[in-house]
């Protein structure tokens, strides 16, 4: 009888596999139930099909994109693609042009803009703030002139002028070139920054916590109708006339306000906040996105080192990106309102535009806003992968049929039954009652790896394809062979005259390390290809892995276990011819002791599997 401890160790780990499916079973019925899971794989797009876009560069005038910017790009778009979770997706280039993107299924508009936004960080100098949609115009007081607004900022009309009025209390209606600010409208010399109707983020270790400022005067602007005569990116004398016409007439709550936006590093840019609310010229760009070394995302902690419920996005810069904030931060701390900000700006939109108290100069920012947390991860994750060297627009997006189709898929699933039947057959034949442990054991597998990549679909997007397809049917032959190592050792230590339980606790220390070391291997190809091969590989790398980490649970949770048990019932101790551990059919030798005072003990083939039984009179005659 094997010892009480074999015993009741099989007895739980056969309880904790079932535990375990039944867990697995309860999250997949949720996410069906509950969210938007599905009790079937989701497949890939040559089984499935998709959605097919095609972006087209945004170029400005006669510049070209070049292959290696192209080639660039869609390196990053892989990457953007692979880290949020969707699976077999396919990005080529067409025509040295456009780059193609295939995608299973539907992507959400989310998903879209992931893709094709250019995602990169500048950090721009702010000149100028303004309410971002037309205000109220003030009544007029007694003496004619216009009664400032509550804020004390101007409020721009909307429509384009080659006049622009100011509403500000010392401005006049009409600008005049004598005076040093007079190429402005009011708002642009307002030393108040509008209010925002949301919360304004904040960079928090490189901002104060009130915009107290003092400096020298501001610059004036050029005078009318000439380019900019400095090259100073904080100067006001890049505002020209033009500058200050399109900063009037933009209107930030119309959704296309900023469609046909030229951004240029080295100009000065008129955008608006994220969500409308303000408006701003912004300066050259100081410190560039490629100088962000990492991002990532998580909450706000208190110098006690408490967590807090404030979401922020944590930046790193490189070397020469510390430099450069250091320097800017030492520059901006001495001048005046607005002019002391610095403005964070996404895909050409202000997200943060914080004023410095003090000088910066451990290249370590962090963004704090009114976003939430699975936001502030998506964009960390766009800037931590880099910038798109180049802006896209969306040409063209078509639904795309399946390459492969249904028909191919239930050829591959006919594959994998005829494959599985044949490893059944084998097994019946060559171990009779006991090839249905394997059978069981199978069995077991399949419903676990149907789980597992149910449940990624649902969690981690992830869908089968047919190369995946391919890793489950040859992850049959692998689990098999895992199950006639460990029988092949059984019947090797039932043939050297040992007892069943002796023999299946024999043959499990020596067959265990022999399945460690071929599912070891197995599992170590499969990493290699999933790093190193292309999509199309990396579906049949990853059921690869998933089924070999499935082939370990199963051998050592449940087909020892089970042995063990089977062991102990009369059926296969006593080796009956259809146990397949029938010792006369293995072979197994008579094996003669000395018992003795001149006695000797013979255990027969026959009474190997029945406790081994001694014939001692026979050995004793003889």
């Amino acid at each position: 009888m094997a010892p009480l401890s074999q015993v009741s160790f099989a007895r739980r780990a056969l309880i904790g596999i079932a535990v375990f499916t039944l867990a697995l079973t309860g999250l997949l019925v949720g996410a069906a139930q509950l969210s938007n899971g599905s009790y079937a794989p989701k497949l890939g797009l040559d089984l499935e099909g998709g959605t097919q876009m095609i972006l087209k560069p945004r170029v400005t005038g006669n510049s070209n994109v070049g292959p290696e910017q192209l080639s660039q790009a869609r390196d990053i778009i892989v990457q953007r693609i692979d880290a949020s979770g969707v699976a077999n997706a396919e990005v080529t280039t067409q025509g040295g042009r456009n780059i193609v993107v295939s995608m299973p299924g539907i992507p959400s508009k989310k998903d879209e803009d992931a893709i094709r936004q250019s995602s990169q960080l500048q950090f721009r100098p702010v000149l100028a703030i303004a309410p971002g949609s037309p205000q109220p115009q003030p009544s007029a007081s007694p003496s004619g002139s216009a009664s400032p607004s509550p804020s004390g900022s101007a409020n721009p009309s909307a429509s384009p002028s080659s006049s622009p009025s100011a509403s500000a209390p010392s401005a006049n209606p009409a600008p005049s070139t004598s005076s040093n600010n007079s190429a402005l409208p009011g708002a642009l010399t307002s030393e108040t920054t509008a209010p925002s109707p949301s919360p304004t983020p904040t960079l928090q270790q490189s901002v104060a916590p009130s915009p107290s400022a003092s400096g020298a005067p501001a610059p004036s602007p050029s005078p009318s109708g000439s380019a900019p005569a400095t090259t100073d990116p904080y100067s006001l004398e890049q505002i020209t006339p033009e500058l200050t016409q399109q900063f009037t007439a933009l209107d930030c709550s119309k959704p296309d306000a900023l469609e046909n936006i030229v951004d240029d590093a080295k100009k000065p840019l008129v955008t608006c906040e994220q969500d409308g609310s303000v408006k701003y010229i912004l300066g050259p760009v100081v410190v560039s996105g490629e100088r962000i070394s990492d991002a990532s995302a998580g909450y706000v902690t208190t110098p006690q080192g408490q967590q807090t419920s404030q979401v922020a996005i944590n930046l790193s810069l490189d070397g020469e990106g510390t430099k450069q904030y250091a320097d800017v931060s030492r520059k901006m701390v001495a001048m005046q309102q607005p002019q002391n900000q610095l403005a964070s700006v996404l895909d050409s939109r202000v997200i943060v535009a914080p004023s410095f108290n003090e000088a910066i100069p451990n290249g370590q920012a962090q963004i704090t806003g009114a976003f939430s947390i699975q936001d502030a991860r998506d964009l960390a994750q766009q800037l931590k992968f880099g910038a798109l060297p180049i802006s896209f627009d969306l040409e063209t997006r078509d639904q795309i049929s399946p390459t492969l189709g249904g028909e191919q898929l239930r050829y591959g699933l006919i594959a994998g039954l005829v494959g599985l039947l044949l490893v059944v057959i084998y097994s019946l034949m060559q171990y009779r009652v006991l090839g249905f442990v394997t059978i069981a054991s199978i069995l077991a597998a399949a419903v676990l790896t149907y789980l597992a990549i149910t449940i990624l679909g649902w969690s981690h997007n992830y869908r089968l394809d047919m190369a995946g397809v391919t890793g489950l049917i040859v992850a049959i032959g692998f689990t098999a062979d895992s199950f006639i190592v460990y029988f092949e050792r059984i019947r090797d230590e039932l043939r050297e005259g040992r007892s069943l339980e002796s023999a299946v606790a024999t043959g499990w220390d020596r067959a265990k390390r022999t399945i460690l070391i071929a599912d070891g291997v197995n599992f170590l190809a499969a990493i290699v290809l999933y790093l190193l091969a292309s999509s199309s590989v990396r579906g049949f790398a990853f059921t690869l892995g998933l089924t070999t980490l499935l082939d370990i649970l199963i051998v050592f949770a449940f087909t020892h276990p089970l042995v063990t048990l089977l062991a102990r019932r009369k059926f296969f101790r006593e080796g009956h011819p259809w146990s397949g551990l029938d010792p006369r059919k293995l072979g197994a030798v008579k094996k003669t002791s000395y018992a003795g005072r001149g006695r000797f003990t013979t255990t027969s083939p026959r009474t190997v599997g029945a406790d081994a039984r001694v014939a001692s009179a026979e050995g004793s005659a003889r």
